[in-house]
């Protein structure tokens, strides 16, 4: 015999609203396997909405720790991480534990540069939320050659940009990129200072624009589990917000891109 439903049932079930958008594939978007990179605002954001979104298997890589700087961009850092220096990602996989019903988060401690291909091979989705150009091109073209789509999002300060790259069609991160990227490329560095050889100057940062790229990188990421790469953005969204203007770029594909001539 069927349970009589009860007054307020909807509002008990978590995803209700969620389900009440036909074309999300609530099924795919528990099951999905996501890895993002970087635990940083951006990180924190990002992470907040994958695990509010309903993704449960998600795989958080970051090397770095927590410092002062930190508190006012990044929703779980506290000034008792910040004092004894816990790693960024355990925190965040932490924090996502506490407000997701269903989220099972694992935490890498570690460069991606160090990260065997056989965990990306695993994965379905990645996002980046990086802060430097080395590690960008490194998980755009391991996403690329193992045909992952890949998002990454970037800001300074009121100004921010969304790419989402889906192999094997049309341009990655890199077809974007030009000489100065590369040169910089070759310069290892951190955010926090541990094992610099080179430093780039401190990007300005505001929350209100992590929480906009934070949120477009999660929207995308929706579409594509929920198999509606139609939907999704062609390459690149730019916002400024000092003008209050959002727009779509398209990057042409670069042939003689390092990535391409990978996957080939």
């Amino acid at each position: 015999m069927e349970e009589p439903l009860r007054i307020g049932a909807q509002d008990d079930e978590v995803f209700d609203r969620s389900r009440r958008i036909g074309w999300l594939d609530l099924e795919s978007i528990f099951n999905a396997r996501v890895m993002m990179v970087g635990a940083g605002a951006l990180g924190n954001e990002v992470g907040k909405n994958l695990a509010l979104s309903g993704f449960r298997r998600l795989t958080i890589v970051d090397m770095d720790h927590v410092v002062g700087s930190n508190l006012n961009r990044c929703l779980f850092f506290t000034k008792e991480d910040a004092r004894r220096g816990a790693k960024k990602a355990e925190v965040v996989a932490r924090g996502i534990s506490k407000i997701s019903t269903i989220a099972d988060p694992i935490a890498l401690d570690t460069r991606i540069e160090e990260v065997p291909d056989s965990v990306l091979r695993e994965q379905d989705l990645i996002l980046g939320c990086l802060d430097n150009i080395q590690a960008r091109i490194h998980v755009n073209s391991h996403a690329y050659s193992l045909g992952k789509a890949y998002i990454d999002g970037g800001m300074e300060g009121f100004v921010g940009r969304v790419t989402v790259v889906k192999p094997p069609h049309g341009a990655c991160l890199q077809c974007g990129m030009n000489r100065s990227h590369a040169k910089v490329a070759e310069m290892r560095f951190s955010c926090t200072g541990k094992d610099v050889v080179f430093h780039e100057p401190r990007l300005a940062a505001e929350i209100t624009t992590t929480s906009i790229i934070s949120a477009i990188m999660v929207r995308e990421a929706l579409k594509i589990v929920s198999g509606r790469p139609d939907m999704s953005l062609s390459n690149a969204f730019y916002y400024d917000g000092q003008r209050n203007v959002s727009e779509e770029i398209e990057i042409p594909l670069d042939p003689r891109c390092p990535a391409h001539s990978r996957a080939d």
